[in-house]
């Protein structure tokens, strides 16, 4: 059962700004209480005794709840809310501290990944999350490439948040990646482009040519991107799943494959019979 406080919005703001959702379901009940024991603090959240005791103990260390003694036993009462401001800049402090951490990592990181030069490097992700790393990989080499790519776009478009979407048409028109796309035969592929690259230079937006809808039945992408790099991904919610290929053999192997496809497929992106 999905416990939450009467003051929903709070709840859900105090979320967003860090907190797990029992921690602002606890503070929400110190809002509403002016104060409590945690025997009081539980009834009033629907919450064990235990795991209130945990969940005050976490929101101290926080900085964002003080303890008090009243007659022999521990009181709990809110900190200022200047106190909840400080801890969320505290967590983006540490956020960048562990990207700048994971940028000198680099280099000794790519070291240990070409210890094995002759073995393809597998990748495999899982859940929506994982999925949009692959998506954040294609466009992570900061450098100019060509892609390409079969992918049943509708889908994708279902599938990236539109935020997301948008920084990742952003990030290849920064880094000069162009691309061709294989796409099912219907409008919403001929409008593609101008639909979801309208906010880029045009020198970006993909070519895409067509294979007829009836024979495109899978709901799936691969790319083919970088240097030698290749992505599988399954929009299936039952088996969301994605995997990247570090091969340069199996890398041009798929090229040759999309190549062949290519000069077969339908150059219609012009044409509005569909």
């Amino acid at each position: 059962m999905e416990i939450v406080s009467g003051n929903l919005r709070l709840q859900t703001q105090l979320e967003k700004a860090g907190l797990s959702r029992k921690e602002a379901l606890v503070y929400c009940a110190l809002y509403d209480l002016g104060g409590a024991y945690p025997s009081k603090i539980a009834k009033h959240c629907s919450l064990n005794r235990s795991t209130v005791y945990a969940l005050l103990e976490r929101l101290a260390i926080k900085g964002l709840v003080t303890e008090l003694e009243k007659k022999k036993k521990i009181f709990y009462q809110l900190e200022r809310p200047e106190k909840l401001v400080r801890y969320a800049k505290g967590r983006m402090r540490m956020a960048r501290e562990g990207v700048e951490q994971a940028q000198r990592l680099i280099p000794e990181l790519e070291g240990l990944f070409t210890l094995t030069p002759n073995k393809p490097k597998v990748i495999f992700y899982e859940g929506r999350e994982g999925v949009m790393q692959v998506y954040d990989d294609h466009v992570a080499g900061k450098q100019k490439y060509e892609m390409y790519g079969f992918s049943q776009i509708e889908n994708l478009m279902q599938f990236l948040p539109k935020e997301f979407l948008r920084d990742y048409v952003r990030e290849k028109a920064k880094n000069g990646v162009t691309a061709k796309g294989i796409l099912p035969m219907t409008q919403f592929g001929i409008d593609y482009g101008k639909t979801v690259y309208n906010h880029v230079d045009k020198k970006i937006w993909p070519q895409v040519r067509f294979i007829e809808k009836e024979k495109f039945t899978f709901s799936a992408e691969l790319t083919i991107y970088d240097r030698n790099r290749i992505s599988l991904v399954n929009f299936d919610e039952k088996g969301l799943i994605g995997v990247i290929i570090e091969d340069p053999t199996i890398h041009g192997m798929m090229k040759l494959l999309f190549d062949l496809a290519w000069n077969g497929a339908q150059d219609k992106s012009k044409s509005k019979d569909v």
